[in-house]
Formats: C-alpha cells, sequence, structure tokens
C-alpha cells in the first residue's frame, strides 16, 4: 500500500472522526422502534410511585390522630345532655340507661339474616370495608345523586357510631374504614354482630338494642321468640325509627318490612313463599299496648332525637353529646298544662289536640304539644299526624301564589257564584249560599271556597305548587298523586302537621323569609367538634305577598265576617286562618256521623313574634266527631289562651308595611274592576285595601256619580210635578 494511499485513508478516518455528534456517514440512522413508548411508560409509572407515595402519606397522615379501638367505648355507651334555648339549662340527660344486653348465642338466626340482609349483605365475606360494595354505592350515588346508596358497613356503623364524629368529612371517612379494619383484626364477625345489634337505636323512650326493641314493640317476650314478619319490622326500623315505627305510621312501616322480606329473600335467607306469607301479618297485629308514661319534656326531646340522628348519623344516646336546643321551658311547662287539661276544659278524655309554637324570626320550636295521655313513642298529634287542613291551606296554595305570581291586591274583585271544579264537579261554601262580588280579602275572611278555588285556578296548579313548596309543603310526594283542584279547599289525601303548618305560617309574620322549624341549634361532640345545625333562611315569596296576606288573616280575626273572632287579644296584633275537615260519606255511615259532625278543626295564627299551630279532632272516627260549640272553638282557645301566656312581658311588636306596598282607598267591588271612589261614593262602600306598588287603580268610579245625576233629575221632576199640581 503506498504512502498516498494510507494518507488518504488517514485523512478520511479523521474526517469522519471531525463530524458533529448524531450524524452518521452515508444513509441516516433509523431511530429504534419503541423509544417513545417506553418513555411515555416510565413517565406513567413514575407518576404512579410518586402519587402512590403521596396516597400512602396522607392515609398515614389522616389516621395518624385516629382514637385507638377501646373495648370500654365499644360495650358502654356515654349520656348526652339537652339545654334548653338559655344555653345552660340541662333539661335532660339520656341514655346510658334502659338496656338489656344480649348474647351472640341467644339472638335467633332470623334477626341475625333480617339485619344482614337489610345492612350488609356481604358481612361475612369483607375484612371490614366492602370494597365491592363501595363501587356500587359510588355508581347508584352517580346515577341518582348523592346520597342515593350508602357503601357502610355493619362493622363500620359500629366503628362511626363508637369512635367518630359523624361529620362528613374524607378524613373521618378514611378514619372509619382503618378503624373496621382494626376492629376485625380484633374481634370476630359474632362479637362485631353481637355490639351492633345491641347498640343500634330503634324507637324513643331510649329504646336500643335489640332485646329491648323486641320488649318496647311486642310484649315482655325475649328475642328469641320474634317471627320472621317481626324481626323483618325491627331490621327496618334503624333507617328511620319515627317514620318506620310502626305504632305511629303503619303504612311506612308495612313498605320497610316488606323491602326487608324482600331483601332476605333476593339474598337465600328465606324463599319467596315465605316472604310472601309474612308480608300477609298486619304491621299493627302484635303489637304490644304501648303503657310507658312520658316524663317532662319527653314529647318535644323525642323531636330532638329525631333531628340529631337525621343530620348528624350520631346517636344522642352513647355519643356523649352536648346538645343545645330551642327549648323554652315556660312555654313548654304552659302547653303541658293545656295539654293536661288545666287550662282548658276538653269535652272528653279521648278529645285530642296537637299544638306547634314556633319563632318567627328563626324557626325555633318553642314548645310542642303532642297530645293528651300520650305515652312514650306514641303518636304525636303536632309532628307525625296527617290531617286535611280544611281552608287553613287557602293562604299557601289560593290567595298566596295569586299575589305573588299575578299581584293580586287585597281587595280583588271575585265573583261567589254558583260554580263547578274543570272536572264538572260541583263546589259548594260551607253556608250553601253566595254572596255575589266579593274582595278577596272579605273571601278568605268569610272562608268561601269558590272564590279560593278561581284564586288557585287563576295562578295555576304548577304556581301553586311551587310556592307551597318554598314553605316546606312537599304535598305532591307526600300523597302520590299530582295536585288538584281540591287542594285548594284542603282536600288532601293524606295531610298535613301542625309542625308543618306552623312553618309555613311563620314565614308570613317574617317578611316572606322561611325558616324550617327546628328543635336543634348545634350539637358539641367529647373531642369539642361542634356541628351547627340551624337551617339557613329561606325568601319563600315577596315581602309585598307576605305583609298583604297577614293583612287579609289579620281581618279573619279582626272584621265581624271574620272566622276567628274568638281569638282577639287585647294588646295583640294577631292574624291567622281557620280551618274544618269533614269525614267520607263511608265514615258517617259506618260509624252513624250526623252531617254536621266534623273530623278536624284547625287554627294556625302568628302575631309579630310567634306562630301557634293548633289541631283538634279524634284519633279515629270510631272515638268520635266534633259537633258541639265547645268542641269546635277548642282550637282557637288553645291557641287564645297560649299566645296570650307567651306574649306575657314581651315587646308585642307590629307587622311593618314594606316600601313595595301601598295602601289606596276603593270603591268595594260590584264587578271584576277595582275602582277609586268618586265624591258620590257613599262611605259605606269607601274601604281602604293594599296594592303591589304600580297596581293601584286610577281610573274614578262613575257609578254613583251617574246615580247622583238621575237622582237629581227624578228630584227635579218632582219638583216640577208639584209645582203643576199646585
Amino acid at each position: 500500500m503506498s504512502d498516498n494511499y494510507r494518507s488518504r485513508e488517514e485523512r478520511r478516518r479523521a474526517m469522519n472522526d471531525n463530524k458533529p455528534e448524531g450524524k452518521s456517514q452515508g444513509k441516516p440512522k433509523k431511530k429504534k422502534k419503541g423509544g417513545l413508548f417506553r418513555k411515555i411508560v416510565a413517565a406513567v409509572l413514575l407518576i404512579g410511585i410518586i402519587g402512590l407515595i403521596a396516597g400512602v402519606g396522607t392515609f398515614f397522615a389522616m389516621i395518624s390522630d385516629a382514637p385507638k379501638v377501646d373495648d370500654s367505648v365499644l360495650k358502654n355507651s356515654f349520656s348526652s345532655k339537652v339545654y334548653a334555648n338559655d344555653g345552660k339549662t340541662v333539661v335532660k340527660e339520656i341514655g346510658a340507661q334502659k338496656r338489656t344486653y344480649v348474647q351472640y348465642d341467644e339472638i335467633p338466626q332470623v334477626v341475625k339474616n333480617a339485619f344482614i340482609a337489610t345492612e350488609d349483605v356481604r358481612f361475612y365475606k369483607h375484612h371490614g370495608v366492602d370494597f365491592y360494595r363501595i363501587g356500587g354505592a359510588l355508581m347508584a350515588n352517580f346515577k341518582n345523586g348523592f346520597g342515593a346508596e350508602g357503601g357502610s358497613t355493619i362493622t363500620q356503623q359500629v366503628v362511626k357510631n363508637s369512635f367518630l364524629s359523624p361529620k362528613k368529612t374524607v378524613k373521618r371517612k378514611v378514619q372509619e374504614m382503618w378503624l373496621a379494619y382494626q376492629l376485625e383484626r380484633k374481634y370476630s364477625k359474632q362479637q362485631i354482630l353481637e355490639m351492633y345489634l345491641n347498640k343500634i337505636y330503634f324507637a324513643s323512650g331510649e329504646v336500643y338494642g335489640i332485646e329491648r326493641a323486641a320488649e318496647k314493640f311486642y310484649g315482655v317476650k325475649s328475642v328469641k321468640d320474634l317471627t320472621l314478619d317481626e324481626a323483618a319490622m325491627l331490621a327496618g326500623l334503624p333507617k328511620a325509627p319515627t317514620t318506620y315505627n310502626p305504632v305511629t305510621n303503619p303504612e311506612n312501616a308495612t313498605k320497610r318490612r316488606n323491602t326487608v322480606l324482600n331483601l332476605m329473600a333476593k339474598n337465600g335467607f328465606i324463599t319467596q313463599a315465605q316472604a310472601d306469607k309474612a308480608k300477609q301479618v298486619d304491621v299493627q297485629a302484635h303489637l304490644a299496648k304501648q303503657t310507658e308514661s312520658t316524663s317532662k319534656y319527653d314529647v318535644f326531646i323525642d323531636q330532638v332525637i329525631e333531628e340529631v340522628k337525621k343530620k348528624t348519623d350520631a346517636d344522642p344516646f352513647s355519643a356523649g353529646l352536648e346538645i343545645y336546643t330551642t327549648l323554652d321551658t315556660n312555654a313548654q311547662d304552659y302547653v303541658d298544662d293545656v295539654m293536661n287539661n288545666k287550662v282548658v276544659n276538653f269535652p272528653n278524655d279521648k278529645f285530642q289536640a296537637g299544638l306547634v309554637v314556633v319563632d318567627n324570626e328563626t324557626g325555633g320550636i318553642q314548645a310542642i304539644g303532642g297530645g293528651r295521655n300520650r305515652v312514650s313513642g306514641g303518636l304525636n298529634f303536632a309532628t307525625n299526624m296527617r290531617r286535611q287542613p280544611g281552608s287553613t291551606i287557602k293562604p299557601i296554595l289560593d290567595y298566596g301564589p295569586a299575589i305573588e305570581n299575578l299581584k293580586w291586591s287585597t281587595g280583588q274583585p271575585i265573583k261567589d257564584e254558583e260554580y263547578h271544579y274543570s272536572n264538572g264537579t260541583p263546589i259548594r261554601n260551607f253556608g250553601r249560599n253566595y254572596k255575589g262580588w266579593v274582595s278577596a280579602r272579605e273571601a278568605l275572611g268569610r272562608s268561601l271556597n269558590i272564590p279560593a278555588l278561581k284564586a288557585f285556578q287563576a295562578t295555576g296548579a304548577d304556581k301553586a305548587k311551587e310556592f307551597a313548596t318554598g314553605l316546606g309543603l312537599k304535598l305532591d310526594e307526600e300523597d302520590g298523586e299530582a295536585y288538584s283542584e281540591s287542594y285548594s279547599i284542603g282536600g288532601f289525601r293524606t295531610g298535613v302537621t301542625p309542625l308543618q303548618m306552623a312553618g309555613a305560617y311563620s314565614a308570613f309574620a317574617n317578611e316572606g323569609m322561611y325558616n324550617a322549624p327546628h328543635t336543634v341549634t348545634k350539637v358539641k361532640f367529647p373531642d369539642g367538634t361542634e356541628i351547627d345545625l340551624t337551617p339557613k333562611p329561606k325568601r319563600a315569596m315577596q315581602d309585598y305577598t307576605a305583609f298583604m296576606m297577614t293583612d287579609m288573616m289579620k281581618s279573619v280575626v279582626n272584621e265581624s265576617y271574620g272566622t276567628a273572632r274568638a281569638v282577639r287579644t287585647p294588646g295583640l296584633e294577631i292574624a291567622g286562618k281557620t280551618g274544618t275537615s269533614n269525614f267520607s260519606a263511608d265514615e258517617k255511615k259506618r260509624y252513624n256521623i250526623p252531617d254536621a259532625g266534623e273530623k278536624d278543626v284547625w287554627f294556625n295564627g302568628f302575631t309579630p313574634n310567634y306562630t301557634i299551630s293548633v289541631w283538634t279532632g279524634y284519633e279515629t272516627a270510631k272515638d268520635g266527631y266534633i259537633l258541639s260549640a265547645n268542641e269546635t272553638g277548642m282550637a282557637k282557645n288553645i291557641f287564645k289562651h297560649v299566645i296570650t301566656h307567651i306574649s306575657e312581658g314581651k315587646p308585642k311588636g307590629s307587622f311593618k308595611q314594606p316600601d313595595s306596598v301601598v295602601e289606596r282607598s276603593v270603591e268595594k267591588p260590584t264587578g271584576k274592576d277595582l275602582k277609586r271612589p268618586s265624591g258620590s261614593t257613599p262611605s259605606s262602600l269607601i274601604t281602604k285595601e293594599y296594592f303591589v306598588r304600580g297596581t293601584a287603580p286610577t281610573k274614578v268610579s262613575q257609578t254613583f256619580v251617574k246615580k247622583e245625576k238621575e237622582e237629581k233629575k227624578e228630584d227635579k221632576k218632582e219638583g216640577q210635578k208639584r209645582e203643576k199640581r199646585q
């Protein structure tokens, strides 16, 4: 090889060595396949590892201060203190009593199966947390809205009720799951189920644990003696003890019991034939007579317990709570005296009454009259007894919506005449006569049915429903049917409670702001955590609607034609509405009730400070009917006594006219249009009415101007005739 060649070869190598990095000789090299994919996978893995580390770190941070699984807490319970509205007076200490602990082996299999099928069907398969069930709950909540289905196991429920605050946070849920796992490591499934069945709440009167529940609802029998239908009924109770109580709500209890039986059959604990047979048993057939007497404030505290459980998911009988309430002991003591025949004279022992006293500004319930001769856990005529409201519904479904949506005035002319519902059924007034053209004020004051229906029709059922819903009355959901025109005069299928009506009427007194009636303001837990349970105020109507409806209801009390003149009280500005309902034709025939016999008599009334809803009547048609003047006047009599007592020594206040309302003199209606009076209008035909600003009439009536001219002409003619005769 020549030196020149060697030199050229060396030069080529040197040139290649000096080329920029990444450049190849000749054709460019192909990139290796999969390089980008490997980088993406590596990045994802890295992010996953970082997320896992962060998640684990967050998890351990959340459980770092979780309470220890304490045997004494699991087996024992801590009483709660209930405070009056001054925040200082303890009116009762509840819990840590009336419990009978029963061992696992003493609980029959049918009872265990009923609760497992209802609360945690995979109880024996999971280790404290059922991720399969959580996934199903998430899907259900995604489809049907948050809260549609829960994912807590029986173990988690034991943990939550024993160790944790019910405040719904991610941290609490993580701690609950962690402690549930710890509980399952320490105790057997049998021990956990035993704890659960001995701790759960069944009913008012401090009924806790399956043995106590068996005694409460089915007499002195042991839990060993419970039948399938009874076990299913008890298994359905803890979800909503008041709603599904077979003593007070047999219809709801039956539906719930049947749901439990279906779940037992679905999951193989019983056959469908056994479930169907158990469904045929009347839910009240084997109930023991409820004879446990009430102690002071029990009626009010029953409602407190219901609210605490519903709003916090805490157990007031074992969680060691401090419960701050709206209870006015002075008002409640007086209401108790009323119920015990110390203030008014009731017609007989079977005659019943239910009432609720509400503070207008806050919605706080001051006192509850649950009924006469009431037993603990029995039917509460103030909070869970539903009856047709009669004409007390007219401000809510008829005139209120008309003012709100159509800006009717208090003097809106309505013709009271022979009339029919849209389906052709005739509608009649109580007196079976007609008044012709009347104002909305007079129609309400006289409680005329035909003008009320016309007001309902003018606004429309949808707007009426919307207005009532804003006042806490979800009537279509409760009745299971659409609003019908019969609703306009109180013809409901199920009805309303005094608690609901007191809340609705208080919004008229509170310038249109609705506060859901409540008994609990806040709850304090042993760890210092506080939960504010005061409902937030909501605008239910415009201030002009509230004021004008209130003024119309003042006429019910103050005008000569008003149906509630008996409640007039010196020094108090009172507005309200009376209402009655009748028996069905079948009831009249079956119990030999005269046509004049009434089923329910109501009075819902308010001052600027307080609202009171009073219902009176008999529990069932076979117990009696309202007929005498003493009976028909009892609701108004009770209202007057209670409102007078609770108003003593307090500023009386007055209903303030808002800027959105103007007062104008008008001629009493003789046709569909209101007009200003002329100089010729007789004073007896001039009235003052309220109008939404900008809607007052401007035209002057010519009715009496023409009459005056005609009368003058007639007088002139008569004078001329006399002159000729002379």
